[in-house]
């Protein structure tokens, strides 16, 4: 089973952003809710947030579905972030050679997919096992 959630128009820019999903990609929800906690970067908040989201939206997947679905079992099957809505300011900065550069502020966009393990991880490392037997 796999479920998602989005988070659009989050301040910052995707490439400070990519530096945290790159951290969590793969992982398991609790160990990568840990590494959010504990992370000093201000896109880690966000980030949080969206994947308690992509949590909440398994459960009830799941009880639409009348599936049960352990929280502790669930990994990040896949996470990215997109870029979102530049906003250009009316602020202007120095630039080089006399020139003058507006501000611009950045937005981006982060998703982050959760499936359980049984779905895909459990059933190879189930296959590698029994082959390693015989």
């Amino acid at each position: 089973m796999q479920a998602y959630a989005r988070g659009k128009y989050v301040p910052g820019s995707a490439q400070k952003a990519r530096l945290v999903i790159d951290l969590i990609r793969g992982r398991l929800v609790n160990e990568a809710l840990t590494i959010l906690k504990f992370t000093k970067k201000r896109a880690a908040k966000p980030i949080e947030k969206v994947l308690r989201a992509a949590i909440a939206n398994a459960q009830q997947l799941a009880e639409k579905k009348n599936i049960s679905v352990d929280v502790d079992n669930l990994y990040i099957n896949k996470c990215y972030v997109d870029i979102g809505a530049t906003k250009f300011r009316r602020r202007i900065r120095p630039a080089p050679m006399g020139r003058a550069y507006r501000e611009r502020r950045h937005q981006c966009h982060i998703t982050v997919y959760v499936s359980s393990k049984a779905s895909g991880q459990e059933a190879k490392s189930s296959a590698a096992a029994e082959s390693k037997r015989s």
